[in-house]
């Protein structure tokens, strides 16, 4: 994620900021541009323009759901929806009228609303229910019905195109409280919504774009049986050695979730070195005398076509930030170790997203 600056008073701004603290402007993502802009209201009160901006230009509006404190985005310059980009695609979303759910849907806001800036960054397709009704993208944000027993809970997951997050997983106590339980190393709201949106582009790039092929060479057979997969995971656990071949535990147990865990690890990947760039960070231990460490980050991860460029920079960062984190007491913010065959994997992400010709580890490229 980079950082932005206020238009009126060139104060550093943040993602998620709605009023720049300094000058006290209104702030609006704009989508079209992806920077964080400063507004003033119009005249006659409907509406706002971007700070230089005539006032005889026409106005933009931010998302209708901006009253309530979870979405910060201007809907598309000549719009007329209420909904900005990462909004519309929202179908089931909490009871309101009952206390904390606001909280928790703002949580659920807030991660979906980073993700939305990474596809859109790539120009990822997204298209809607409308545009088609079998497995367009919808988002249902439902929660456990009342005194609800393990058996009948909301499950997070993916159905063509619906993407499900249940409400409790934004609540921490009880995420946390299912992670120890599942023996998760890492478990986040950003985390769900990654992994999630993986499967749906198994759906778009891979299956409806003729990559099957490809991804079965690198990922194993999907058409193993899921259900019997998942089964057999929950009674044995992942397999001995696993940490070789699989970012996580949980890639173990079926190709299709392999994929989608790999695709949610490129994308942490590449949104964390962008947040390194945009700070200016650099990496030089004293302590690594052959220099392997040292790296300066200062190219831009998303649009970095070379996949060697992430996966050098990768290592300094995670050994760093893991250092900092032990430093006040926390376990490591990266629990993970990219090995030569988890690289192929990330690989094959990032060249399906940058529309690289793929390489099959059976044939070579395409």
């Amino acid at each position: 994620m980079k950082l932005f600056s206020c238009q009126s008073c060139g104060q550093i701004l943040f993602f998620e900021n709605t009023q720049c603290e300094a000058c006290k402007s209104k702030l609006g993502y704009c989508t079209e541009t992806a920077t964080l802009l400063a507004l003033n209201p119009v005249s006659n009160g409907e509406g706002w323009n971007p700070v230089g901006q005539a006032q005889d230009a026409t106005p933009r509006f931010l998302c209708t759901n901006a009253q309530y404190d979870v979405c910060n985005w201007l809907v598309p310059e000549g719009s007329t929806d209420a909904l900005c980009l990462a909004c519309r695609y929202n179908h089931v979303i909490p009871d309101l009228s009952k206390e904390g759910n606001l909280e928790l849907w703002r949580r659920l806001e807030y991660a979906k609303h980073r993700l939305f800036y990474s596809l859109l960054i790539w120009n990822l397709p997204i298209p809607s229910r409308q545009e088609d009704p079998n497995g367009g993208l919808v988002f249902n944000f439902p929660e456990d019905p009342e005194n609800a027993d393990p058996s009948n809970r909301v499950m997070t997951g993916h159905n063509e195109g619906e993407i499900v997050i249940a409400l409790r997983e934004a609540d921490d106590a009880e995420r946390e409280k299912m992670r120890v339980e599942m023996g998760e190393h890492y478990r986040t709201l950003l985390g769900h919504f990654r992994h999630e949106i993986g499967h749906f582009y198994w759906n778009v790039l891979v299956r409806d774009a003729g990559n099957e092929e490809a991804c079965i060479a690198m990922f194993g057979d999907h058409s193993q049986d899921y259900g019997l997969a998942l089964q057999a995971h929950y009674q044995n656990g992942p397999p001995a050695g696993w940490q070789e071949n699989y970012v996580s535990s949980y890639a173990t147990t079926h190709p299709w979730e392999d994929f989608a865990e790999t695709w949610a690890h490129y994308l942490h990947m590449v949104d964390t070195l962008q947040t390194a760039v945009s700070f200016g960070i650099a990496v030089n231990p004293k302590a690594a005398k052959d220099g392997s460490l040292t790296q300066r980050f200062s190219f831009d991860a998303y649009s970095a076509t070379e996949f060697e460029e992430l996966l050098n920079a990768w290592p300094p960062l995670t050994l760093a930030v893991n250092s900092l984190n032990r430093s006040m007491g926390q376990s490591d913010l990266y629990p993970f170790v990219i090995t030569p065959t988890i690289a192929k994997k990330l690989r094959f992400i990032h060249d399906l997203v940058h529309h690289l010709p793929l390489q099959d580890v059976t044939t070579g490229p395409q």
